[in-house]
């Protein structure tokens, strides 16, 4: 019979998680206790951690391509902002970039982000901002011709103005897109997050002009509360 951390005995089917609470410490926002008390009690941040996995959002990237299939054994993947490294993770496994996966093409992947990222097995990470003039050819060249998936989950810096944040990650989002029209191989696939809230009309109407099907959606792993959702755009006509 098991016991709980008090000393309780139970019994049945086992013990239930033990949901985390967090005390409003001296100097600490409300908003920031009820933030840490989330991501303590949070199963995809557990699951996480228990997996290796840097962060929570390597189970979006695993649940997008889940259903569209676009990381495939022996595909050239950019993960822009790519920082802290889940999604590389993911992908690493799905491209067969460690060749782990016998008869099957080996992959790569190539990481850029403006900040240091810890290395990662099986991909190749830059510290790059990718809106700097050349940072297309750049890619290219590391990457040694053109790309088969171009993906992104940045967000800009919170301002904690609603409206003016969708702005921002939609200006960011179309950035990325943008670059991916310069990278990607003709029948490629650009994945992104985006923010739910008006602004994103004109830059699916742009990516329906640019790829033969544009779809959303918005990943088990996204949190209920955020507007956040995914748009992704296979059959790239070039």
């Amino acid at each position: 019979m098991a016991k709980t951390p008090s000393g309780k005995n139970t019994s049945g089917r086992g013990l239930r998680d033990l949901t985390v609470k967090v005390k409003t410490a001296r100097g600490r926002k409300l908003s920031s206790t009820r933030w840490l008390q989330r991501q303590l009690n949070d199963p995809y941040v557990k699951r996480a951690q228990a997996e290796g996995y840097r962060g929570r959002a390597a189970f979006k990237i695993m649940e997008l391509d889940d259903k569209y299939r676009f990381l495939v054994p022996g595909a050239r993947v950019v993960d822009l902002g790519c920082a802290p490294g889940g999604w590389c993770q993911v992908a690493v496994k799905r491209v067969n970039a460690l060749g782990e996966k016998p008869g099957k093409k080996v992959g790569r992947i190539l990481g850029v982000d403006l900040q240091e990222v810890e290395p990662i097995a099986g991909c190749e990470i830059h510290q790059l901002d990718f809106m700097v003039g050349d940072a297309d050819e750049q890619v290219k060249e590391w990457l040694g011709g053109k790309a088969d998936v171009v993906m992104s989950d940045m967000a800009a810096s919170s301002s904690g103005h609603k409206q003016t944040d969708h702005l921002r990650i939609m200006a960011l989002c179309e950035a990325a897109a943008y670059f991916a029209f310069d990278v990607l191989e003709e029948g490629g696939t650009f994945v992104a997050k985006v923010l739910a809230g008006g602004a994103e009309g004109e830059l699916q109407k742009l990516l329906k002009q640019k790829f033969t099907k544009v779809a959303n959606m918005k990943p088990p792993a996204s949190r209920s509360d955020s507007s956040e959702k995914f748009v992704v755009a296979t059959g790239f006509r070039g």
